[in-house]
């Protein structure tokens, strides 16, 4: 054995309760750790003919990277609709670590990780009251869940003009239709080779809103004169967090022959409060759905999940299928995650999902989820009796998206933020809305409390008066 590794086994329990005590001391410290950093970028390009060792490598990170590290899990943080670890969830990803699982199979043959995950999937269809004609699985984020489920609706196009696009490629054109995708649907529109222009636009209804008109949709849905399509709908938009009108898309779906995906990355949560379901009705209908769990669920990065009707699984089966892999045996016959998802190989994302579900139950994300909404709704109560700032749109759940006060003032806006963040008490992102200059604070951290609301207007109001 390697002398620097046999040395790290030895002393393995130091190693691994120095960094718990580096870790715990972070977290204790969360609250205070700054929300942005400006690094030096020098990088280091040699590396060590023998190695140093776990304990001198950690020494070297902490004098190096540790002090700019931000506090993006903590109360503060803004930017992204970015959520923290719940304690349960640590539990998990560090055993998921520690066992360094491959999820492939679901018969357990090798391992159990796969089973783990299937009953994960179970917990969240229960956290949703989705029904158990639901199926799915684990991927890193909204970006590889909407690219899953939309290359399954992919297939089903094929399928439903003769066509086995997953062997064959793509032939003819693919009918999208969407009002305000997010971006990483279009990412995966380019990366399925449909091309991220070529999606239909549907109109958002009037009066400040975000969601597509139906009447809109209806009209454009005519037009293609039967020809099958696929409809990208909104959970929860980035901006404003509005929604389609589910009910209604479940009436046109009776009528029409479409493909109905619902990116829910953050949105859907709002199923899990009983004063916000009801934004959430008819969501079961769709054939896919896209859900972050590193957003609303609060567990570490990288976390997502994609469900889709199992009705379904073929489709999905065929696309993600390992063709001409002798020692993978004949996979089409049994379902298995080799199949099933873009990665073959692929860590335990389950577990920490799991544990955090087990621990905190219903009424633990009821409760993450109204403290989320209640913050953001009193931050834009500050908003709106400020004289520096105005909401862009009404707060509808857990986005606040405002500007500076005054035409006048659009110019400058860039320039707030940028000061904003740089007082490494809070951060937010840019954003335009309706043509106007904007920032965007999303609300998704367990942590936050009314106290980080005070401390952010109060460095706004500093700023604004400093401008």
């Amino acid at each position: 054995m390697n002398e620097q590794l046999k040395h790290d086994l030895i002393n393995l329990e130091h190693l691994l309760e120095t960094v718990k005590l580096q870790g715990l001391d972070f977290l204790g410290q969360l609250s205070e750790r700054p929300t942005s950093t400006k690094p030096n970028d020098q990088v280091n390009t040699t590396l060590n003919e023998i190695g140093i060792g776990g304990l001198e490598a950690l020494k070297i990170f902490n004098e190096k990277f540790e002090k700019i590290i931000v506090g993006s899990s903590g109360p503060r943080y803004w930017g992204f609709v970015t959520g923290g670890s719940t304690p349960a969830s640590l539990i998990g990803d560090w055993l998921t670590s520690i066992y360094d699982q491959n999820t492939q199979s679901t018969k357990g043959q090798g391992d159990i990780s796969a089973i783990i995950e299937i009953e994960t999937i179970k917990l969240l269809l229960d956290l949703f009251n989705l029904p158990n004609d639901f199926v799915g699985g684990f991927v890193t984020g909204a970006t590889l869940s909407n690219f899953t489920c939309l290359a399954a609706a992919r297939q089903w196009i094929g399928k439903e003009k003769g066509i086995d696009v997953a062997k064959n490629g793509i032939s003819g054109n693919i009918n999208i239709l969407s009002a305000t995708p997010h971006s990483s649907s279009i990412k995966s529109l380019s990366m399925l080779g449909i091309g991220s222009n070529n999606f239909i636009k549907i109109k958002v209804e009037e009066g400040n809103r975000e969601c597509m008109d139906i009447e809109d949709l209806e009209n454009k849905t005519k037009e293609l004169n039967g020809e099958p399509f696929i409809l990208i709908s909104s959970a929860g938009t980035v901006n404003t967090t509005d929604y389609d009108d589910f009910k209604a898309i479940t009436k046109l779906k009776e009528k029409h022959n479409f493909w109905w995906h619902i990116d829910g990355a953050f949105g859907a949560f709002a199923v899990c409060s009983p004063k916000h379901k009801h934004l959430m009705t008819c969501w079961e209908n769709a054939d896919s759905i896209t859900l972050d769990c590193h957003k609303w669920l609060n567990v570490p990065y990288e976390s997502a999940v994609f469900l889709l009707k199992e009705k379904h699984k073929l489709l999905q089966t065929e696309t993600f299928q390992n063709p001409n892999a002798a020692y993978l045996g004949n996979l089409l016959d049994n379902f298995s995650y080799l199949n099933f998802l873009p990665e073959n190989s692929r860590r335990l994302k389950a577990l920490p999902v799991w544990f955090s579900l087990l621990a905190y139950g219903k009424k633990g994300y009821q409760d993450i989820v109204e403290n989320s909404i209640e913050m953001a709704n009193r931050l834009g109560q500050c908003i709106e009796i400020s004289t520096g700032f105005e909401l862009l749109a009404p707060v509808r759940l857990n986005n606040v998206c405002f500007t500076l006060k005054g035409e006048e003032n659009q110019n400058k806006v860039s320039a707030f933020l940028t000061n904003l963040n740089d007082t490494e008490k809070v951060f937010m992102t840019p954003t335009v809305y309706n043509g106007k200059k904007g920032i965007r604070a999303s609300f998704v951290n367990w942590r936050t409390t009314k106290q980080d609301i005070d401390i952010a207007i109060n460095e706004m109001n500093k700023l604004a008066t400093t401008e």
